[in-house]
């Protein structure tokens, strides 16, 4: 194809529901009579999680079912399609949040053949890349389309990266995988010692782990800059059920069976989204659940035919018959408690794998194409980012956690800019040193919301004691792990932590931080959530266990009328919890305890808001519209969360202690 010539429509999604309507009306509007666009649009909103147990032609029905327009939701089922919609049109930072390839692929199955917009959030984009989807941030496209005129495909592909646009020009990723890459891999064993040759300059520590991890291909650069596209080998590659079925699929369809998989042994297959699939309000109102359920038997049926590595969460009534036997959780928490070792480079298809950074390795999210690929090439696709330095200076005042340094940091103006999209953020300063791996864990977790690439801490003596610790591991840290001295960063933000207070985020983005004590009005609440990746650990659940155990202390419980859920994030968090006696206290306060599982985060179990008029405060690292149900969900940090639960409305654990403070058993 050497020209683009669209036939269809073009979609503008606006801010305003009313120009949506026109528009599926059938009204063919200019850029200016559309008015503004909306930013941030979100995978969640392009595909919601429902969806997503759909993997084939189905999903052509579903784009932008979840977008919202000011208070509404005005694109429903099939509306793309029936529309005759080509091209779509959107603002800053399009595909933010999910590594979902469901959604690209959605807008694809429904005639999408191109989509424009001012930014595009990474994944997003290369997972458009790799089905052959086109995208533009060229706005003067927009006239010339809405007159006719066949654009060229070399402009479209202008800019872009050449691996980028060579996978373009050959229909995707697959075919491109096929042509050139099988063959170049060579299996290593997670040692991290290849021999290197001298650097020629001063190099961040994420540079020295991809530079012993790429391949090195006809295709791309030798000496690869900022912006290029490589393709490196992944000590570890991962995959859960949402995205299982789909990459099985497309192999089959393109490659036959059996498959031959490239170091089936360094494959780790999570089943971690589906397992309160039956107590979730949005699959059971949908009538999804046998859907969910045909989602994980495809997973389960790929995992036996080619006999690879799985976790099975449980639900709570395995849970009461395991005899503790079963090691299983959230895939990328389970990545660090049992897989990632510094040094080492980690693929999955999650936006949260860059969880692992904390140990000093560099793990980043994929789309199912991309993962699908490595798993017959062992050649996983990278367009090399720039590094983001943060420095965390001064020390965290008693009662702020990462999650608050986080919120804040999304709350910043250049990040809420876009500064740190597609970017390695590199995290260091006196408070990186003082905080524990799981701590570390929830700043590496969220570069997902902050817009990067990835996120790394050097491993230090806290991640040797870590490893020892969790996971009986004798680690050596070597030479050469660390950033050196004039390393070079695309910029360099530092944060006097001293001064931070307890954070919350409005609802609608991660990005809309503001201190607790800035509220103006009380916030009630009708749901409180603490659990995911993020806020599942043990150090979470310490935080949890502090507030609840003084509110259990002073006879205080759950108000009437709200709800507080606690879920573990791995079995280990579990069984930890268990042992330190913290489940007493949970219950004493009426809290729901649940087994280890995505959960609420994703909108796939209790803890899901079911009506709009709910007001939800939640651990979680997302609170895009629609992500948690269809009510309001304010993010906070463990603590914040628990004493917001005890109060029934937002609160720090040490307001609550003020007006708390005289009930029973006050010392």
């Amino acid at each position: 194809m050497d020209r683009l010539q669209i036939d269809g429509r073009i979609l503008f999604l606006a801010d305003c529901p009313q120009t949506i309507e026109r528009q599926l009306r059938g009204e063919a509007l200019t850029l200016e009579q559309a008015g503004a666009l909306r930013d941030d649009v979100s995978t969640d909103e392009i595909t919601p999680v429902p969806i997503l147990t759909h993997f084939d032609d189905k999903l052509g029905r579903y784009p932008y079912t979840g977008f919202r327009a000011g208070d509404a939701q005005p694109i429903g089922v099939d509306a793309i399609r029936h529309g005759g919609f080509a091209v779509t049109v959107a603002g800053n930072r399009y595909g933010k949040g999910s590594s979902r390839e469901h959604s690209p692929a959605a807008e694809k199955l429904a005639g999408i053949r191109l989509v424009i917009a001012r930014s595009f959030e990474r994944i997003y984009r290369q997972n458009a890349d790799n089905i052959g989807l086109l995208t533009s941030t060229d706005f003067g496209l927009i006239p010339r389309l809405l007159a006719g005129e066949a654009i060229p495909v070399e402009e479209l592909l202008a800019g872009r990266d050449a691996l980028a646009a060579q996978i373009l020009r050959e229909g995707g990723l697959l075919r491109f995988g096929q042509r050139h890459l099988r063959g170049l891999t060579e299996h290593r064993a997670p040692a991290t010692t290849p021999a290197q040759p001298a650097p020629d300059r001063p190099r961040t520590l994420f540079e020295k782990i991809v530079a012993r991890h790429a391949i090195a291909t006809a295709v791309t650069p030798a000496d690869p800059a900022p912006g290029d596209g490589i393709f490196v080998r992944a000590d570890w590659r991962f995959i859960h059920e949402y995205y299982t079925g789909m990459a099985a699929h497309m192999l089959h369809a393109a490659l036959g069976r059996p498959l031959a998989l490239h170091a089936p042994e360094r494959v780790v297959v999570f089943e971690d989204h589906t397992s309160y699939v039956a107590q979730s309000p949005a699959h059971v109102r949908g009538g999804l659940v046998g859907n969910v359920v045909q989602m994980r038997d495809a997973q389960r049926r790929f995992v036996a035919d080619y006999a690879l590595r799985v976790h099975r969460t449980l639900t709570e009534d395995e849970a009461l018959r395991d005899d503790g036997s079963n090691v299983a959780g959230i895939s990328h928490a389970m990545m660090a408690e049992h897989y990632a070792l510094p040094g080492q480079l980690v693929a999955g298809t999650d936006s949260h794998t860059p969880h692992s950074g904390a140990l000093g390795c560099v793990a980043f999210g994929v789309g199912t194409t991309d993962m699908a690929n490595a798993f017959v090439t062992g050649a996983v696709r990278m367009t090399l980012p720039a590094s983001l330095r943060i420095v965390l200076d001064g020390a965290l005042p008693a009662g702020v956690t990462a999650k608050d340094v986080v919120l804040h940091l999304l709350a910043l103006p250049a990040i809420r800019g876009g500064a740190g999209v597609g970017k390695v953020f590199e995290f260091t300063g006196p408070v990186v040193s003082s905080l524990s791996t799981d701590e570390r864990a929830t700043l590496t977790n969220m570069c997902a919301e902050l817009g990067g690439f990835t996120g790394i801490v050097a491993p230090d003596a806290e991640t040797v004691r870590f490893l020892k610790a969790r996971r009986g591991v004798d680690f050596t840290i070597e030479p050469w792990m660390h950033s050196d001295e004039g390393a070079d960063y695309a910029a360099t933000i530092e944060v006097d932590c001293s001064g931070l207070a307890p954070m919350v985020a409005r609802p609608g983005d991660p990005g809309n931080g503001l201190a607790l004590s800035a509220l103006r009005e009380p916030v009630r609440i009708d749901i409180a959530y603490g659990g995911s990746c993020t806020a599942g650990k043990r150090e979470d659940f310490d935080h949890y266990h502090a507030v609840l155990r003084w509110a259990a202390d002073r006879g205080l419980r759950v108000p009437s009328g709200v709800t507080l859920h606690l879920q573990f994030g791995t079995t280990a968090v579990r069984d930890y919890c268990i042992a330190q006696g913290y489940l007493d206290a949970f219950h004493a306060v009426g809290a729901t305890i649940l087994q280890p599982s995505c959960g609420a985060c994703a909108n796939c179990g209790p803890g899901s808001s079911t009506v709009p008029e709910q007001v939800t405060v939640s651990s979680i690292n997302r609170n895009f519209p629609g992500r948690s149900g269809p009510g309001q969900v304010w993010l906070a940090s463990p603590p914040t969360v628990a004493a917001s639960a005890m109060a029934g409305r937002l609160l720090s654990f040490d307001d609550l202690r003020a007006q708390f403070g005289q009930r029973r058993g006050a010392a």
